[in-house]
């Protein structure tokens, strides 16, 4: 989504707002709440939700509550309380829906952690906000750089500035604990400033920053997940998917969530399916399943010492196979069964485009072996030609030479009887 000031400029080249995430409109935002109850009135005359939801930097969020009973909408920057001074953000969530989300969120309304709302940002706030945003890229780089000198195992990636510039939140990762208290001091000396470290996992991580995944879209968690579910290897066993943690890991390098997207309607399918540890026990011999097709509901067989020789049978016809044998009783073969089975090799193009024939476009692509044995074949086949022309012109020769010599001959002859005559 984007807003009407992140619209094209000239020659069609993206605007931008320039806001660095903090747009006006709540448009450009991660983990965005569409609030459907905000057109409705409460029954009763009853006074609105004083709690609201404000988002900072990337996708930190908090519930603060309204003291002041300020007349609050989504896409306000107000002043919050923090410690010390006060932070900046943008109203994320307000009314009913607010209730809705903290008891999601196991957030008690008395808590004393919750925080209140000081003010709705003046201009003055706005200024020293965006000037301590402008800071932090150029603090993570020089932050990098410190933490590779001092040799500790820690990845920086995140730096936040509390909205009045007084402190400023690193983010890191590490896989084991780091002894940060020399980093600290030269951080304080070298930025001139609060300092707070703050560790996250590698998920956390990826959430934060964002990125695009191997589907083409926003990361999830970064964009609408809020929860992070523990994924396991069997997630990718119940889909029949390759273990290849290239494939399987996500930006983060853990496994990526939405292998738990899926999973139940594969367990709901899978119980249909009878054990692939089952043999078969037929009068040609035993057979063990070699693979299952979930969505057509197909499984392969195939004979102890007959591994090649693959045979497709449907989920019915294994499971009336399988309480046979627990009765003692044996099928002929599998062949039976796999022989009802004939696949459509035929297949249905849609004229979508209005093109009742195929262009060239949608002919196969030849592989390059076939042309290059296409170009032997034709160079073979010039140089018979060649070599059957040749030959031909040799033999026209001999037999012009035969026939000379034959002539000079005959004329010997002739000579030879004239002087014997004389």
């Amino acid at each position: 989504m984007g807003c009407n000031s992140c619209s094209s400029a000239k020659d069609g080249q993206p605007k931008g707002c320039k806001n660095n995430g903090t747009c006006g409109t709540d448009g450009c935002n991660k983990l965005t709440v569409f609030d459907w109850l905000s057109n409705m009135s409460l029954p009763g005359g009853s006074l609105p939700f004083s709690y609201v939801e404000i988002r900072f930097k990337n996708g930190r969020k908090n519930f603060f509550k309204n003291t002041e009973n300020l007349s609050l909408s989504i896409g306000d920057i107000v002043a919050t309380e923090s410690s010390p001074g006060h932070d900046v953000g943008i109203v994320t969530l307000t009314g009913e829906l607010v209730r809705i989300q903290m008891k999601k969120k196991k957030v008690e309304l008395d808590s004393e952690d919750i925080k209140k709302v000081y003010r709705k940002a003046s201009q003055k706030d706005i200024d020293i906000w965006q000037k301590a945003r402008d800071r932090e890229e150029a603090m993570k780089v020089r932050a990098r750089e410190i933490a590779i000198r001092l040799e500790l195992q820690m990845k920086i990636s995140d730096i936040e500035f509390q909205g009045d510039g007084s402190k400023a939140t690193f983010y890191y990762t590490a896989e084991e604990r780091v002894d940060f208290r020399q980093l600290i001091k030269e951080f304080a000396h070298e930025f001139n400033t609060r300092i707070e470290m703050r560790q996250v996992g590698f998920r956390q991580e990826a959430a934060r920053l964002g990125g695009i995944g191997s589907c083409g879209r926003e990361l999830c968690c970064s964009t609408w997940l809020t929860d992070f579910r523990s994924v396991n290897t069997s997630a990718a066993r119940y889909q029949q998917l390759s273990l290849n943690p290239q494939k399987l890991a996500g930006q983060c390098g853990k496994l990526k969530c939405c292998l738990n997207y899926e999973l139940d309607a594969y367990i709901d399918a899978l119980n249909s399916f009878p054990k692939t540890d089952i043999k078969l026990r037929t009068d040609k011999g035993t057979a063990v399943c070699q693979k299952i097709d979930i969505f057509k509901g197909l499984l392969w067989y195939a004979y102890e010492g007959e591994w090649m020789n693959w045979h497709r049978i449907s989920t019915e016809d294994v499971n009336e196979i399988i309480a046979a044998n627990k009765n003692n009783e044996k099928v002929a073969s599998l062949e039976d069964f796999a022989s009802e089975l004939i696949e459509d090799t035929k297949t249905d193009f849609e004229n979508v485009v209005g093109q009742d024939s195929l262009t060239r476009f949608d002919q196969p692509k030849r592989s390059k072996r076939r042309n290059r044995n296409k170009r032997k074949n034709k160079n073979r086949r010039s140089s018979d030609k060649q070599t059957a022309v040749s030959n031909k012109s040799k033999e026209g020769n001999s037999d012009r030479t035969n026939k000379s010599n034959n002539r000079g001959n005959k004329k010997r002859r002739s000579r030879n009887r004239n002087n014997d005559k004389t």
